[in-house]
């Protein structure tokens, strides 16, 4: 992997050496029913004997060459165009692989914890979906779980086509935001699917200094495979282990790291805002300042939140039944910001700023989508006030147009509010479109908008 190699250049001693090898081999990552991304130049390795010559072949593209001393080999073609049509894939050296039934297209990598992980049959209305889930250009591939100290070379999985045979055991979540892709873009999709439940982010991230042990095992040997973009369901481990906002730098480092090694500077990364939960694990205060950790990380480019605050029927379970509102909610940010469809409303509302007025504070925010509603029909839930004792009582708030005017009698100095900032909390404020605003509280807050 030469960009993973690169990201440790000056750990050279970490470099992975191939073994030779008397047949050519393809890594798994490369199979018969696989989608390649299109519009990127297409980069193909694998090994063979030393000194064996290597030819390689798809679409009218040629490419020779000659595998090196330690029996790894590599070559670059020029990319490819989505066509609609099929292609085979053909490497010869002593021996010959064929692959077929190849597609050009858009490839997406889905990653996290067990939101993500969680199959498509463990969901609602899985068996509807199940039945319908017969899409020719949507291509799955499922990385099982594995850690390793070193950047692995290759994992164990194959592409397969998405069937009701092959489908129940997939990432819902990754699913259905491929489904939409697909059904909006009339493109192929690929879906690599690398989670694990349970997991911190920390063994995802790769930086200069090292790397996470799945992310050894589970990303790094396929960083060399172009791909779109990644979507993200992760973060109540790490509310567990009590980081709080540290979870911004993690994230930066987890994003920036994966753009690093994945040669892909501006990859888009749309993550899940994690959902309310009602249990003894999360100490006070520590979801709500995740989801602050969240909202910041909207600061950087290309980045994208899901908010699912609505969509949780049971507080009691950590995972959410409701997948496929996760996968269209993540599908809007690519759909309006990868995908440029203007017409896309793709965020509920998301606090910008406050304004004391006298015995008031009106709160501003970006993503109106047509305006401000109310989910239930019914009064603005879940504001409180407080002055600048920071006692938070509950508060009437009202929308005034673009905004939210907020106050109670028993503050008459108000300086700051809070917003669904409690790890129950299942808020009513939406915008036109039907989609959920995000927590906040006002004091030095860091969040950002992803405008």
């Amino acid at each position: 992997m030469k960009r993973t190699q690169a990201l440790f250049s000056t750990f050279a001693a970490i470099s992975i050496a191939i073994p030779a090898t008397a047949e050519v081999k393809l890594p798994q990552i490369f199979g018969s029913h696989m989608v390649l991304q299109r519009d990127a130049a297409l980069h193909i390795w694998g090994t063979a004997e030393a000194g064996e010559k290597v030819s390689v072949q798809i679409a009218g593209r040629k490419a020779n060459t000659m595998a090196g001393d330690d029996g790894s080999w590599s070559v670059d073609l020029p990319s490819m165009k989505t066509d609609g049509r099929t292609h085979k894939l053909t490497v010869k050296g002593k021996n010959e692989i064929v692959l077929e039934n190849i597609l050009v297209g858009d490839v997406w990598i889905g990653s996290g914890q067990s939101n993500m992980e969680w199959q498509l049959r463990s969901t609602e209305k899985s068996n509807e979906f199940i039945a319908a889930a017969d899409h020719p250009r949507i291509r799955l591939f499922h990385i099982p779980k594995k850690t390793t100290k070193e950047p692995a070379n290759d994992v164990n999985a194959a592409w397969k086509p998405c069937t009701p045979a092959n489908v129940p055991t997939f990432s819902a979540a990754l699913y259905h935001f491929g489904r939409i892709i697909e059904a909006d873009q009339n493109i192929p999709i690929g879906l690599i699917n690398s989670s694990w439940g349970g997991s911190p982010i920390e063994p995802w991230i790769v930086t200069a200094t090292g790397s996470g042990e799945m992310y050894n095992g589970m990303i790094a040997p396929i960083t060399d495979f172009p791909v779109t973009g990644s979507i993200w369901y992760q973060g109540e481990t790490n509310v567990i282990n009590k980081n709080g906002l540290a979870y911004t730098g993690k994230m930066k480092d987890l994003i920036e790291g994966w753009r690093s090694v994945f040669d892909n500077k501006g990859m888009p990364f749309y993550f899940v805002q994690i959902a309310p939960w009602d249990n003894g694990g999360y100490a006070a205060g520590q979801l709500p300042a995740l989801w602050e950790a969240q909202t910041a990380t909207l600061k950087l480019p290309n980045t994208g939140m899901a908010v699912i605050t609505d969509i949780v029927h049971n507080l009691k379970d950590i995972h959410p039944q409701n997948k496929h509102d996760v996968g269209d909610r993540l599908a809007r940010w690519a759909l309006a910001k990868h995908y440029k469809k203007k017409e896309v409303v793709y965020s509920g509302p998301i606090y910008k700023a406050m304004r004391v007025e006298k015995n008031r504070i009106r709160i501003a925010f970006a993503h109106l989508g047509g305006g401000l509603r109310t989910r239930d029909g019914g009064e603005l839930n879940e504001f409180t006030i407080a002055g600048a004792d920071g006692n938070f009582v509950d508060a009437q708030a009202k929308i005034d147009g673009k905004f939210v005017v907020v106050q109670s009698d028993e503050v008459p100095s108000p300086t700051q509010v809070r917003f669904g900032w409690h790890r129950v909390a299942q808020p009513n404020l939406i915008n036109a479109a039907g989609l959920p605003a995000s927590p906040f509280q006002t004091e030095n807050w860091t969040g950002g908008t992803g405008e």
